[in-house]
């Protein structure tokens, strides 16, 4: 059973842990998109691990994890986050690079904290990790890839073509320093040297190898179904596209290779950075939801904003997404609420009109109120609830009503952040 593991939110939705569980059972982990500016976190037997790049299924051992042709990756943080892994004795040797991953340059990081330093109006509210120039070179065609970095002709001349591009820019419409071809040539000779015992150049035949083998495949992807760059609030988005559909372009394997895909949602919704969020709570309850759900950006460590479970999104994320179950996870932080609100559709306040299918244009937003139906709280602790049929009613009403309303079961409900506070509830 070949897996995709999305975030069906904002990100933040806990995909860390469901990957790093599902990760026991596969055998090639592909992280598909995105870069640095992802946060992932694990916690085995109550020793946390914060990942950025690396596929979180790199905590088994024995498992191949690879950081796929989609993704943008800055090295430094790559070398710290492998230097991190191998002192706390994780073996490392199962971790492969793909040659076709970008490169994130420093000029890319220099950009993007410029850019969301002195916007005034449309900010993006970034992570400043100079993801979206990277992949905004990708695209102009004139980025660099891993595999340029061991073939010095072909550096020598993509240098010749970026540089005076990427100078002129950076100077006229930055005010930032430029960079020479010596320094830029140093700084990927190092980073040569960082790469060189992860890169796979044999990337065609590890994939036909575990298509021959039929072996169980993990695709993992970073933030969330409502963050991507084509179908999320946009501009308010990250730079690629963490949907199912990406896991194919970004692990280049086609989509015959994928069984299933969960979507992983909190029990409530988060998001960080700036963008519209028609459910956020900035009261008391938007407050109390932070503070027991601890939800601080693991990247960042920005509050995070919240507010109720959004049902409109999330049948969005269910359509785009291509999900066909969903992992539900911090349930448990609901276990001292009297009472939960769902939010069901939006009314727009200006001539009443109910959407029950999402609003792409989110300019309009401003002008939408969230339409709740609220529900009787279990008032139970979860924390230590193994399987489904020990929750109380009132939990099983809440899971049950969201299922009804998304047109697709829950698969796993978490309870806490231990692999073991985790039920698999059966079909």
């Amino acid at each position: 059973m070949n897996r995709v593991v999305v975030g069906a939110q904002w990100g933040d939705e806990g995909k860390a842990k469901i990957t790093d569980l599902l990760a026991n059972d596969a055998d090639l982990i592909i992280r598909y998109q995105g870069g640095c500016n992802a946060g992932h976190t694990v916690v085995v037997d109550d020793k946390v691990f914060k990942f950025h790049l690396i596929p979180s299924g790199i905590l088994y051992k024995g498992k191949t994890c690879l950081i796929g042709a989609g993704t943008v990756i800055l090295p430094e943080t790559f070398e710290k986050e492998v230097q991190g892994l191998i002192a706390e004795g994780i073996d490392v040797s199962g971790l492969k690079v793909s040659p076709l991953a970008s490169i994130t340059m420093p000029y890319h990081t220099e950009v993007d904290g410029y850019s969301e330093n002195t916007a005034t109006k449309g900010k993006i509210g970034t992570t400043k990790k100079g993801i979206g120039p990277t992949y905004t070179d990708k695209m102009a065609r004139i980025g660099l890839k891993i595999e340029d970095l061991y073939n010095p002709e072909t550096l020598s001349e993509k240098l010749d073509v970026i540089l005076p591009l990427k100078n002129k820019t950076l100077e006229k419409v930055y005010g930032l320093e430029p960079y020479s071809k010596e320094c830029v040539t140093a700084l990927c000779e190092k980073y040569a040297e960082i790469f060189k015992p992860y890169v796979c150049f044999e990337w065609q035949e590890l994939l036909e190898k575990h298509k021959r083998d039929k072996s169980v495949v993990l695709f993992e992807g970073a933030q969330g179904v409502m963050l991507d760059v084509d179908y999320g609030t946009y501009p308010f988005v990250t730079s690629s596209n963490p949907i199912a559909g990406g896991a194919c372009t970004g692990s280049g394997y086609g989509p015959k290779m994928i069984d299933e895909v969960i979507g992983v949602a909190k029990a409530y919704v988060t998001r960080v950075g700036e963008g519209p969020f028609v459910t956020e709570l900035n009261d008391e309850v938007g407050e109390k939801i932070r503070n027991i759900g601890h939800e601080f950006g693991t990247t960042t460590g920005r509050p995070r904003r919240t507010g109720w479970f959004d049902v409109v999104t999330m049948k969005y994320a269910v359509l785009v997404g291509g999900l066909t179950s969903v992992a539900l996870t911090k349930i448990d932080v609901f276990d001292d609420f009297d009472e939960i609100k769902i939010c069901t559709a939006y009314k727009d306040t200006r001539d009443g009109k109910i959407y029950k299918s999402y609003p792409t244009n989110v300019f309009m937003h401003k002008y939408l109120e969230p339409v709740y139906e609220t529900h009787t709280g279990w008032k139970t602790n979860l924390t230590g609830v193994k399987k489904y049929s020990d929750l109380p009613q009132n939990a099983k009403n809440y899971l049950s009503r969201l299922e009804e309303l998304l047109e697709v079961p829950i698969s796993i409900v978490s309870v806490g952040p231990n692999r073991d506070q985790t039920i698999f509830k059966e079909a």
